[in-house]
């Protein structure tokens, strides 16, 4: 059925579409453009960060990063098991194999105890671990100093997954700045957007160089066409890049508007026995992508999977939360230090709407269904 009020849809209007008619007035429809270089400039300084580089997806950029790396067959990539297919898709396309590491109950984010005692285990087997690959869930970032700290002592490099949490924060350093590298998604569910997008971010500027090249067929610069290794058609395009500098010009007040709804559930949720919002009690440094909450069942006397029905009926978009990669056909038999963790949440939890187009309308029919089950 179709919903009237969606989970996190994109939220553009007059003001994203005069940057992009300028961008196709002034003819620069070709891949790249001056849009692109300004956009890539803006979201580095947003971030804190010397380089970033524009491309067509966050996938894209977790490929480029492991590729320029030389991540490869016979390498292990430990990485949060409770992430988007993409995350394990690009250690994959390498050729390299993820370990999966489960992850805290109160935040979904990876385990940083487990994930010491997952690659102390890999290493004490002789396995090549050449970087980590944490995720940032729904928008908190990971306990970045402690997963950094795994790392070092590994001599691991760390690629984090911020593709979920542009526009947070960690002890008030923005997400995306951490580590050898990271990335940002700009697809059209995420916190602001280009339709699709995403880019790397890093102080190293030997890696954005190859980056670049990489995403643009890796073409040497001379007059004809000379390549001397595997290119990617990966360069966003400068026409959503003029996109996406609508949405960075917007992001603060985005964010502002789904830490409203966040605050909003809290007040709904919060008489109500076995029910918490995923990401912990502090939601000062997230940005509130999307707002889940996890259900106990015994405490509740309803659960995670009748609230979204009931939800889904009245026409309102719900959806649970990432189904661990672990469980995933796609990667049986692949190994990993899972303690059931992910599984609980991806079995007991459930995600809301929570998009900054959102109305208080909308929101209300929200809170009168969801009051409707739990009085039911």
């Amino acid at each position: 059925m179709g919903f009237d009020i969606l989970l996190s849809p994109p939220d553009v209007g007059e003001f994203e579409q005069q940057y992009v008619l300028r961008a196709m007035q002034s003819g620069w429809v070709a891949p790249a453009g001056p849009d692109l270089t300004a956009f890539e400039q803006e979201v580095a300084a947003r971030v804190g960060v010397a380089h970033a580089v524009g491309l067509s997806s966050g996938t894209a950029a977790l490929h480029l990063a492991l590729v320029s790396w030389g991540v490869g067959p016979g390498d292990v990539v430990p990485v949060s098991t409770l992430t988007f297919a993409a995350t394990v898709n690009a250690i994959r396309y390498v050729g390299a194999t993820p370990h999966f590491v489960d992850c805290e109950e109160e935040t979904g984010n990876i385990s940083p105890a487990l994930l010491e005692q997952a690659v102390a285990g890999l290493t004490a087997q002789g396995a090549r671990v050449p970087v980590i690959i944490p995720v940032d869930l729904l928008g908190k970032c990971v306990d970045y100093d402690a997963v950094q700290g795994v790392a070092g002592a590994a001599g691991a490099r760390l690629l984090g997954d911020a593709a979920e949490s542009f526009g947070a924060t960690y002890r008030g350093r923005p997400a995306g700045s951490f580590g050898d590298a990271s990335v940002v998604s700009f697809n059209g569910n995420k916190i602001m957007t280009t339709s699709g997008g995403g880019m790397l971010l890093t102080d190293d500027r030997r890696l954005a160089d190859h980056v670049r090249k990489l995403s643009t067929q890796a073409r040497e610069p001379v007059p004809h066409y000379e390549h001397t290794e595997v290119g990617y058609n990966y360069r966003l395009s400068n026409i959503l890049a003029a996109l996406g500098r609508a949405q960075l010009a917007r992001l603060d007040d985005m964010i502002k508007r789904r830490r409203g709804w966040r605050e909003r559930y809290r007040a709904l949720f919060t008489d109500q026995p076995g029910v918490r919002i995923l990401g912990g009690a502090d939601d000062a440094e997230d940005n509130c992508w999307l707002t889940a909450i996890v259900v106990d069942q015994a405490a509740s006397r309803w659960s995670a999977q009748q609230l979204g029905g009931a939800l889904d009926g009245a026409g309102i978009e719900t959806r649970p939360l990432w189904k661990p990669m672990h469980l995933q056909p796609v990667c049986r038999d692949l190994p990993g230090l899972i303690n059931g963790t992910s599984e609980r949440i991806f079995s007991h939890g459930l995600t809301l709407p929570a998009g900054s187009v959102m109305t208080d309308d909308e929101f209300a029919r929200i809170e009168d269904a969801v009051r409707a089950v739990i009085a039911s």
